[in-house]
């Protein structure tokens, strides 16, 4: 085991959180760019769909072969590409002059938040004792709200005065980062103490390991619960603005109620993490699911300002602590040989989900669909995922990983 360096919790969550801030910045900000977009370059609600949709292709890809890449060459260093790879391509997707040009950028940085991801909350698992795991992967996951909180405020006080480029051009700023995080954060100690002590299997024996008699039901459960929760949410929030303004409200506006709603964030990601490691990862994830989804339906039906308000906020409570739950949950799930492959194999074909569900959307919302229709919609797929987790997911509270360093 030597050679292998030691990370105090509170730094570990410090490095990785910041990290997914600027993931969860570039993901709100792109929620609020849509709508400006529509107006700057006369979108269709299509064309609106396929914004999100190719962010969330990029993502699958990356989930997966990022994940994979993660098990052979360690997590450190694919989470610092990861973090390069979404920087410099938001950047980059400022200077577009096209809807074309810009959804090409799009899928690069889709790519880099995809990977980064399953990647950095197998990092943080491997590296905390389990009577913390739980909990501190949860708490990594509320660095998402602050990141959201910013893109609100970038959106509100910036886009309306210095144009969505400019927005963009900010989150670029990340790639600089990755300078500090390569000597000041180590990898796993338990990827460094596998790879000193035993050979390294192919690629494509550890998916086909992923789906073995032994993990197949879990994986399952996994996909399915994945599925659920990103198709419904990225149907959802990267259209938050655009369905206020299509309840009647300017643009100003709706990025000032969507602000409000993200603060709501908060709360629901240091619930869940309180709860998780006392009622267990299960409980926490139907829970906050169910909660989810009848605020998606409330959502939906939602006439009046304060509703409207109250929902959303309910909304970003729930589904952003069952986040945080089904993050902590994931990695927990398989050995250390094939952890990165089976949490990024499980996030890939979740976003599949986060390409359907802003495309759907933009189908309905072309076809004139009532947002209460399309929003009862999201409510049901999340009963779909939860039932998944209720009768094939076990509890892995307290519960040594595979192989613990």
């Amino acid at each position: 085991m030597n050679g292998i360096r030691k990370i105090s919790k509170k730094r570990l969550l410090a490095l990785t959180g910041t990290s997914w801030l600027f993931d969860a910045l570039d993901v709100g900000i792109l929620s609020f760019i849509i709508a400006a977009l529509e107006k700057d370059w006369h979108l269709s609600a299509e064309q609106m769909g396929w914004i999100g949709s190719v962010n969330s292709i990029g993502m699958a890809i990356g989930a997966f072969v990022f994940g994979a890449l993660a098990d052979r060459f360690g997590r450190k260093q694919i989470f610092l590409w990861t973090l390069l790879f979404f920087s410099v391509g938001s950047g980059l997707s400022a200077f577009s002059q096209s809807f074309i040009v810009f959804i090409i950028f799009r899928l690069i940085v889709g790519m880099g938040l995809g990977g980064e991801l399953p990647v950095a909350s197998t990092l943080v698992s491997e590296s905390v004792e389990v009577k913390d795991r739980g909990r501190i992967v949860v708490l990594l996951e509320s660095f998402w709200a602050v990141g959201w909180i910013l893109s609100a405020l970038i959106a509100y006080f910036i886009i309306p005065k210095f144009g969505w480029q400019i927005a963009l051009i900010l989150t670029a700023l990340p790639a600089f980062y990755t300078l500090y995080l390569r000597k000041g954060l180590p990898d796993s100690p338990q990827f460094l103490a596998k790879k000193q002590n035993r050979g390294e299997a192919s690629i494509f024996v550890k998916i086909a390991q992923v789906w073995s008699k032994e993990f197949a039901a879990r994986t399952c459960m996994l996909w399915i619960l994945w599925f659920s929760v990103v198709f419904s949410y990225y149907g959802m929030f990267l259209w938050l603005p655009s369905v206020i303004a299509m309840k009647g409200f300017d643009l100003i506006h709706s990025f000032g109620y969507v602000l409000i709603m993200t603060i709501a964030q908060l709360p629901g990601y240091f619930t869940a993490a309180w709860l998780i490691e006392k009622a267990g990862r299960k409980f926490v994830l139907v829970t906050f699911l169910i909660g989810t989804a009848i605020s998606a339906y409330w959502f939906g039906h939602a006439e009046s300002v304060l509703m409207l308000i109250i929902s959303g906020m309910l909304l970003s409570f729930f589904d952003l602590g069952a986040w945080g739950a089904l993050y902590a949950y994931s990695p927990e799930q398989y050995p250390t040989a094939i952890r990165g492959t089976g949490t990024g194999m499980a996030a890939a074909f979740g976003r599949i989900g986060g390409i359907l569900g802003p495309l759907l959307v933009g189908t309905l919302v072309a076809r004139h669909i009532p947002t209460a229709y399309i929003f009862t919609i999201f409510c049901l797929s999340i009963f779909v995922g939860v039932l998944f987790l209720i009768f094939l997911g076990k509890e892995t509270k307290a519960g040594k990983l595979s192989e613990e360093y």
